[in-house]
């Protein structure tokens, strides 16, 4: 499944990236040059595009490479 997600943290505000891959544990963003923060962050992630207001999730980047970050989801 692709779609766009909000991507929330201090270090860079809100920036709206693509999807390349969502699974169970996690979801590889395609960042378009985006600087985003070091991995071991984390950040706040909120679908867009749902029809109505998406649940903010936690989410921790664990894996950077020149085209995207792969992050894992935070459950608690």
């Amino acid at each position: 499944m692709k779609c766009q997600l909000k991507v929330t943290h201090t270090d860079i505000g809100e920036v709206l990236v693509n999807t390349r891959d969502i699974s169970d544990g996690g979801i590889f963003l395609l960042t378009d040059g985006v600087v985003m923060p070091p991995i071991g962050t984390v950040v706040q992630g909120q679908v867009q595009g749902m029809g109505g207001e998406a649940p903010m999730l936690k989410l921790e980047i664990v894996r950077a490479e020149p085209t995207g970050i792969g992050l894992k989801f935070i459950n608690e």
